[in-house]
């Protein structure tokens, strides 16, 4: 059974109870300590104030000069404070998407792997065995003095098979819970052996059935067209008689069920005159282990591949079909794009605030919208290309603002610092080549900037908001 899909460690998900509290709790004591901080220099103020009653006139400026100053320093803290609860309220949005995304590609990876795993249905090459008597000699000790014994025992030895033709149709359907695929395969091979022996015409062939299988059928092995029956259930060695110089064939037919993969298993045997036909019925298999086919070719949905092995050749690993799923590429980019995403709203933020005149409303209109076409992305992104996504979320973004200008130049550099700031830099994380346009959408932001402020492009008067 697959381990449950895991969201980034260390990453905070709004999701979670817990964590949640947590951020309600921090959130709080940030704000009382704003508000203190607030209020400690209002108070300093007010002191330095009636310390200074005696001398009006010191008073007077002193207090018109600080009245002014602190109305400033109050107008700052609200684009600071507005600035910082999107930047720390984004984070944690991001940081959940970010989560989530993760969770799901997880999540689909992990499907797409229990859709093809499960035990592989192994067939292994049959043996034909003898058994010989081999002398050996030892020593023991009779009466005190060490005598040799001269013994023979039995040895079991294997003959090579002279032929292999095997045919295997494999088509693929679903288990009962419809989670991954099986293969049902329909084996059917021949093989010769000629006796090279001259002295041994008593053999075994040994040829079990495929391991890893949920059902089998039909299985049945004969010899020239005779079936031979099982003397013992379980045993799959058959006992036949051979002359020296003679040879025989054996037919092994048998239709199995499991696992999503099909090999073939010499088991250290050399393998001549060998060759194996497997017809895939179904789009996605592929040749399994390495071994490459002599001849794959096609046939609509279905795939023939052919081994053939003409001369004595010793393979060590298994060789077959197996179901090629189509890869899971470019997993990751956009849990890190919304990490990211913070960073990137202060970018657009700064170039916006040093082109063109930004009220509290607009700040908060803006954050909105960035964050909203992030929210976007992340879930349009499941269903299509996410850099096509972007590219449609960003002409949105482009059009609403447009409204930040109350003229057409006011307009046309909020849509400049848009693209430098916003579009650019979010599509940078998007494409492979993220350093190199995250690089042309910093020079184009220091561009802008300068033409801004040096050739002509500064007279925005703050009447145009």
């Amino acid at each position: 059974m697959s381990e449950p899909a895991q969201g980034i460690l260390g990453i905070p998900d709004l999701t979670h109870p817990t964590e949640l509290v947590q951020f309600g709790t921090h959130a709080l004591k940030a704000s009382l300590l704003l508000v203190f901080l607030v209020v400690a220099l209002g108070i300093a103020i007010a002191l330095i104030n009636f310390s200074l009653r005696r001398h009006q006139p010191e008073q007077a400026i002193f207090t018109d000069e600080w009245a002014i100053r602190y109305s400033q320093i109050l107008a700052g803290l609200q684009h600071f404070a507005l600035i910082l609860i999107l930047l720390v309220g984004g984070f944690f949005l991001c940081s959940t998407l970010a989560n989530r995304y993760h969770h799901w590609e997880q999540a689909k990876v992990a499907q797409v792997a229990e859709s093809v795993a499960g035990d592989r249905l192994e067939q292994i090459a049959p043996q034909v065995r003898y058994v010989v008597k081999v002398p050996y000699t030892y020593t023991t000790q009779v009466n005190g003095k060490i005598v040799n014994v001269n013994e023979t025992r039995e040895e079991n030895r294997y003959l090579t098979l002279a032929g292999s033709q095997i045919q295997v149709k494999i088509d693929q359907t679903s288990d009962v819970q419809n989670r991954r695929a099986v293969y049902r395969v329909d084996y059917a091979a021949d093989y010769k052996v000629i006796n090279q022996l001259q002295d041994i015409d008593r053999f075994f062939f040994e040829v079990p059935p495929p391991n890893g299988y949920s059902l089998l059928s039909s299985y049945k092995v004969e010899r020239d067209r005779t079936r031979l029956q099982q003397t013992n259930p379980g045993d799959y060695g058959f006992p036949f008689r051979l002359q020296p110089g003679e040879e025989t064939s054996f037919r092994v037919t048998y239709k199995a069920q499991g696992g999503s993969r099909w090999v073939y298993s010499a088991d250290g045997q050399l393998l001549q005159n060998f060759r194996l036909v497997a017809n895939a019925n179904f789009p996605g298999g592929d040749f399994a282990s390495g071994i490459v086919p002599n001849e794959i070719a096609g046939e609509g949905q279905s795939t023939r591949f052919t081994w053939v092995f003409d001369d004595n050749v010793s393979v060590k690993n298994p060789f077959g079909v197996f179901t090629n799923t189509n890869p899971i590429r470019h997993t990751g980019i956009l849990p890190r794009l919304l990490l990211l995403a913070p960073a990137l709203f202060l970018w657009w933020i700064l170039l916006l605030y040093l082109s063109i005149p930004m009220s509290l409303k607009n700040i908060a209109v803006a954050g909105g919208i960035f964050f909203a076409c992030l929210l976007a992305l992340t879930y349009i992104s499941r269903v299509m290309n996410a850099q096509f996504a972007w590219t449609l979320i960003s002409l949105v973004l482009l059009a609403l603002t447009w409204g930040l200008g109350s003229n057409v130049r006011a307009s046309l550099a909020a849509v400049i610092c848009t693209i430098a700031g916003a579009v650019l830099p979010v599509f940078g994380l998007l494409v492979p080549y993220s350093g190199l346009t995250l690089s042309l959408a910093g020079l184009l932001s220091a561009i802008w900037l300068a033409v801004r402020h040096w050739y002509g492009w500064r007279r925005l008067q703050p009447q145009d908001r």
